[in-house]
């Protein structure tokens, strides 16, 4: 019986003294992995090794750096599993015309995540989809120095007994994954104009919802994308996609739609549930992800994959 109360203190203490930090490390995970739900297994796991060595932990560090010392490595241990996640634009080029493709189900795919104000140690741009997906062409170990020095801030002496490795590794890591992130998203800062970037998404759901084809075409950049995994194909250009809404979500295939606004990867994003007809019941249907530049949508990213909007509380 003693032991059990024991038990119970020490989960107690624990679940407050964590509580704090859980946000900002499932977005850590979230980084590393490409998906909410690996996330959120790689943070359970994370603290269930914390909890089960609390008793050990001795303060040499902080606690945060303790914490996020076992979910890098929990990580890194993913992601040699399981290999990289994508976004079709990673694999081929845009399609010339409208193709009725079948889900790439082999593929692993990157996923959305849902905004969190809480995660004060990340920097705004660390969740953006583009950035996310370039992480996801690093090895582990380079992927992790990264974050851990670029995004969260860890010294880098700290980050190599994190890693068990020396500072010069971590260095020549550091270096190494900079060049190929740079190369991949080129120098462009992300456009951040909140409410601006609002007023484009509700007018893209809205242009959807009412059909108006023309309505949409005018929120669009020359050389707008748009992806939909699982969906292999993807479309470039303003002519392309408007071709794709015009044979696929504007047409007689998609009756109704219904919308709500979000937020994801730090980018407005906007839910959507396809039905028969406005009165009718409909179902949860995707996740758009839209990137804005100069007021108009330069990318949209659509997630066709209902489940991916539990995470999202809908």
């Amino acid at each position: 019986m003693a032991e059990s109360s024991r038990v119970g203190e020490i989960s107690g203490d624990f679940e407050r003294l964590v509580a704090p930090l859980v946000s900002g490390l499932r977005a850590h995970c979230y980084r590393m992995l490409g998906s909410v739900h690996d996330a959120d297994d790689a943070v359970q796991e994370t603290l269930l090794r914390a909890w089960r060595g609390m008793e050990r932990f001795e303060g040499r560090s902080t606690l945060r750096t303790w914490l996020y010392t076992i979910a890098t490595r929990v990580c890194i241990d993913a992601t040699a599993a399981r290999g990289r996640r994508a976004l079709p634009i990673d694999l081929t080029p845009a399609s010339e015309r409208v193709e009725d493709s079948m889900p790439a189900a082999e593929t692993a795919w990157l996923g959305p995540f849902p905004d969190d104000p809480a995660d004060v140690y990340g920097r705004r741009n660390a969740v953006e989809l583009a950035f996310v997906a370039a992480l996801q062409h690093l090895p582990g170990n380079q992927r992790a120095a990264l974050l851990l020095f670029d995004v969260l801030g860890f010294p880098v002496a700290e980050i190599a007994t994190m890693m068990r490795t020396s500072t010069t590794s971590v260095n020549s890591a550091l270096a190494r994954a900079r060049r190929l992130l740079a190369a991949r998203l080129g120098d462009d800062p992300p456009e951040h104009d909140d409410e601006a970037a609002i007023a484009l998404a509700r007018r893209f759901a809205a242009a959807l919802q009412d059909g108006d084809l023309d309505g949409f075409v005018a929120l669009l950049t020359d050389d707008v994308t748009w992806a939909m995994p699982p969906l292999p194909h993807w479309y470039q250009g303003r002519r392309a996609v408007t071709e794709f809404a015009a044979a696929v979500p504007m047409s007689p295939r998609c009756p109704s739609w219904q919308y709500r606004l979000v937020r994801a990867n730090a980018r407005p994003a906007v839910a959507f549930w396809l039905g028969p007809e406005p009165g009718a019941p409909h179902e949860p249907w995707s996740l758009t992800v839209l990137d804005t530049r100069d007021g108009r949508i330069s990318g949209l990213t659509s997630f066709l994959d209902a489940t991916v909007l539990d995470a999202f509380g809908l």
